[in-house]
């Protein structure tokens, strides 16, 4: 899969299957994105690469980055430093975002009121069981 920001200046590619892909409803994305969610696919962070342009950085908090076009604005890669093997991408910053349906909802507890969610899908009122990164851990363990 290929991707990236709104002016082109950042282009990245996904060469691997994404593990797992949801909605963030936490305050981090909320206020980082001006969006009341945030979409996110997480893959192996040895199979995304930019292939254009840099990324500006931002830590939005002691364990977490953010990175996004210096040009345009737009965020792409959220890095937890306790996972350094796996990167979140944001979905809609895909070439082809429809080709990745999200399987979740996370951060429920930060849901903004007037957003009214009428899908089936889990929802977590925190990161999830066990968080979504040990999910991930646990489906790469029985692979």
């Amino acid at each position: 899969m290929n991707g990236g920001c709104l002016c082109g200046y950042i282009r990245y590619h996904v060469s691997a299957a994404v593990l797992d892909a949801g909605y963030c409803h936490c305050r981090l994305c909320q206020k980082s994105s001006g969006a009341p969610v945030l979409a996110w696919a997480t893959v192996a962070t040895s199979a995304f690469a930019y292939t254009s342009g840099s990324p500006a950085v931002f830590h939005s908090s002691a364990t977490a980055q953010r990175e996004f076009c210096p040009h345009c604005g737009t965020q792409l890669v959220f890095r937890h430093s306790r996972e350094p093997d796996w990167l979140d991408f944001t979905m809609a910053s895909l070439d082809e975002p429809a080709q990745l349906p999200p399987q979740y909802h996370i951060w429920i507890q930060s849901r903004l009121a007037w957003l009214h969610l009428d899908d089936t899908l889990p929802q977590y009122a925190d990161s999830g069981p066990d968080g979504i990164y040990s999910e991930i851990n646990k489906k790469v363990l029985r692979r």
